[in-house]
């Protein structure tokens, strides 16, 4: 049975859970696990994978029988800091040979969105928000081809990174003007940040095109922090949000008996 209560329906990261296994092994782990549908960072090393990895991706997906709701383009070196390219200048032709695979993945597997991380403020350079709106443009374009949304989000913890609010990212999606590039709302994330959640859902769940979740302080399994997260998916379930709920945090072993207590 796919994991669901109520009327939410959950995914699971394979980037940050089955932190045990292998990359390739852990789509068959979520489906032991009752998971149905599963998203990832970028699973490779380059922006340019070669093509038996890229088949080995896509065969690991298959044979768990279950649906990639969710792929990263390529983000850097995420181990030493980076926290995507998007914006930054002299990594365009990078950004979108990884666009190309990743809309090619999603071609494959049914892939109906991508995240594409902004990227950090670099010392001494401008015309950063100008790279980005080009490159996020252009990714939008090619997504469309195959009914995709281009996700942007905030992110916490990395000082650098200029998208810390919905309606930090609300500006940038407004400034691409493509129809097809939504908020990822990651309540992890706005919470950490100081966004008020519930306004957040309010004021921008017409721009909300992914959720995850995790709970603060810690980034672990809901029902081990503070956050209110039943009341924001119920906030968001009455709104009528589509989608998956993704459980995007560190494990901590204890399993996910966290969903049936949401």
């Amino acid at each position: 049975m796919p994991c669901q209560h109520g009327a939410v329906r959950y995914a699971a990261n394979l980037s940050i859970l089955f932190p045990e296994l292998a990359l390739f092994d852990r789509p068959a782990a979520a489906a032991r696990a009752g998971f149905d549908a599963v998203e990832s960072w970028w699973p490779f090393a380059t922006a340019t994978p070669a093509a038996t990895e890229v088949d080995g991706f896509v065969d690991a997906i298959r044979a768990a029988g279950v649906r990639l709701i969710a792929l990263n383009f390529f983000a850097g070196d995420l181990a030493a800091g980076d926290r995507g390219i998007v914006s930054w200048p002299g990594r365009e032709a990078e950004f979108a040979a990884s666009v190309r695979v990743a809309v090619d993945i999603g071609r494959r597997l049914g892939t109906t969105a991508f995240n594409a991380l902004y990227g950090n403020r670099l010392p001494d350079t401008t015309g950063q928000d100008d790279v980005a709106t080009r490159n996020l443009r252009n990714a939008a374009t090619e997504a469309a081809e195959i009914g995709a949304t281009i996700l942007i989000e905030p992110v916490s913890g990395a000082p650098a990174y200029p998208l810390l609010t919905a309606a930090d990212v609300v500006t940038v999606i407004d400034r691409v003007g493509a129809d097809n590039v939504a908020l990822l709302a990651d309540l992890y994330h706005l919470s950490v940040n100081g966004d008020d959640v519930g306004k957040v859902i309010d004021v921008h769940y017409g721009r909300i095109g992914h959720v995850q979740i995790a709970d603060a302080p810690g980034r672990h399994e809901p029902g081990t922090g503070q956050l209110d997260l039943a009341a924001w998916l119920h906030a968001l379930d009455q709104r009528g949000y589509p989608g998956y709920v993704a459980a995007e945090y560190v494990p901590t072993g204890i399993g996910f008996d966290w969903m049936a207590a949401l």
